[in-house]
């Protein structure tokens, strides 16, 4: 079990470290004055909307400039916060790990519903999104295995303090 629970580990961390980037740098261009972003981070945004036929990064509709600002605001927090706790083995990790699975697998469910309703997703474009419904679907497994494993220590901190008594 520790294997599975140092790759979930790893999952995590490489689901977080990509939103604590792309999240501001990428993603938030969409909501943000351009004049706030280097040339090459704009060029970025362009080639790969361009590369991979993103028409929802090169003309995002309304629903997911809502879901950047749930990002910015929500997630983002989250994903650095969820970093630092994996990486610091800190109980409450599993927590936040937990709130930014579900938070990311509802958004990507909304997205995933416009690429395959709108029958304008590429094989290419489906290959970027896809990871990100596993990563999550880690993140929350994550988050709900790891939940349990506090309340047996619990259990054997009050057989320790009964003995004492």
């Amino acid at each position: 079990m520790g294997v599975v629970s140092a790759v979930a580990d790893a999952v995590v961390v490489l689901f977080s470290l990509t939103i604590v980037v792309a999240a501001p740098l990428i993603d938030g261009q969409s909501l943000l004055p351009h004049t706030l972003y280097p040339a090459p981070l704009r060029d970025l945004k362009r080639w790969y909307a361009a590369e991979f036929g993103d028409y929802l990064m090169a003309q995002p509709p309304a629903f997911l400039r809502g879901l950047f600002w749930l990002e910015l605001a929500f997630l983002w927090p989250l994903a650095v916060a969820t970093l630092y706790g994996v990486l610091a083995k800190r109980r409450w990790a599993a927590t936040t790990s937990l709130m930014a699975g579900v938070t990311t697998l509802t958004s990507m469910s909304a997205i995933l519903g416009e690429l395959l309703g709108s029958g304008r997703a590429t094989p290419k474009l489906l290959q970027v999104y896809g990871p990100y419904i596993v990563f999550a679907v880690i993140a929350i497994l994550r988050g709900l295995c790891s939940c349990s494993a506090p309340s047996t220590a619990a259990s054997s901190a009050q057989k320790t303090r009964k003995k004492r008594v």
